[in-house]
């Protein structure tokens, strides 16, 4: 028994040869003849895709949120299904839902009334391509029957997740571990972070080389994907350290998790460089307090229990009190 201490999917390539050329089989091409092309029907689609609403304009510029069978809300606060921190947008400025495959916007009495396509609003259909004006924001709607659905969500992958492990990207995991501790604080939920760093990373990286240091953080991506639930969020927040946020999770339900995880890893068998190996981890634990009310105080606890961890000699977990 091991000591206790203290207490996606990686993004389709974008297609980028939508034509062919129809050059003669056995004959060098003429570079001072116009070619001829025959243009395809573009990329397959994909099955049915949410539409989306992404920020063009103004603050949060880029963010998106996708709309399927839950309501979006838009506003300032943190709790918001898209948050764009700015003073001319209201806390809850406006939603959008929808009906079939039909989308409509409602305004929330807001400060600023939301504009659809300059025009005020208190409720109206959405149609591909419209424009939403919140405050000195706007935001474009895109239908999911559009093509351009197809390559917003694209540019949205690669833009929130670790290209080497599909998992969430530091950057996306600090956005929403900042909303799920607003809502956590707001509902009086509990909500815990777990941080886990690879042992002895190094010795890997140095004996096999960092292709096979690669393969082992995606295989241990692999694993973690396994053990989080749906509305767990699981990132790649550094080189070998990865970070896991449990909503509806104190520290005794982070920390039965967190001992499941760390010893999946350590009944695994890693290959670097061929050679059959046990790799473990180390996990640092930090529940939501009134101290730690902030994602920058709830990572610096985690890491603490995660030093502890480390410290006291390594493949185990520290709830960092």
């Amino acid at each position: 028994m091991v000591p206790r201490c203290g207490g996606s999917v990686r993004p389709d390539r974008l297609h980028s040869t939508p034509c062919r050329t129809d050059l003669p089989r056995r004959m060098a091409p003429d570079h001072d003849t116009t070619q001829r092309t025959i243009c395809s029907d573009g990329p397959t689609p994909r099955g049915t895709r949410s539409a989306c609403v992404v920020v063009i304009q103004g603050e949060g510029l880029g963010r998106r949120a996708d709309i399927d069978e839950q309501p979006v809300v838009v506003g300032r606060s943190r709790e918001a299904d898209l948050h764009i921190p700015h003073a001319s947008v209201s806390r809850r400025h406006c939603e959008i839902w929808r009906e079939g495959d039909r989308y409509r916007v409602r305004d929330l009495q807001a400060t600023n009334p939301t504009r659809l396509n300059e025009a005020p609003i208190s409720e109206a259909e959405l149609q591909d391509g419209d424009h939403l004006t919140l405050g000195e924001s706007i935001l474009k709607f895109i239908s999911h029957a559009s093509l351009e659905a197809h390559y917003h969500e694209e540019i949205y992958q690669l833009a929130t997740h670790d290209a080497l492990t599909e998992l969430y990207n530091r950057r996306h995991f600090i956005d929403t571990v900042d909303r799920e501790i607003a809502r956590a604080m707001r509902h009086q939920r509990p909500l815990a972070m777990c941080i886990i760093d690879v042992d002895l990373f190094k010795p890997i990286n140095d004996r096999y080389g960092h292709i096979s240091g690669d393969h082992v953080l995606r295989q241990i991506a692999a694993i973690l994907r396994r053990h989080v639930r749906n509305d767990d969020a699981a990132a790649r927040i550094g080189g070998e350290e990865f970070a896991v946020l449990l909503p509806e999770c104190d520290s005794e339900a982070a920390f039965g998790f967190a001992e499941r995880l760390r010893q999946a890893i350590a009944d695994s068998v890693f290959k670097p460089g061929g050679e059959d190996q046990h790799i473990t981890v180390s996990i640092g634990i930090a529940a939501l307090n009134p101290h730690r009310d902030t994602c920058s105080r709830m990572m610096a606890a985690a890491d603490a229990g995660l030093y502890r961890a480390k410290s006291e000699g390594r493949n185990r977990v520290c709830i960092q009190p």
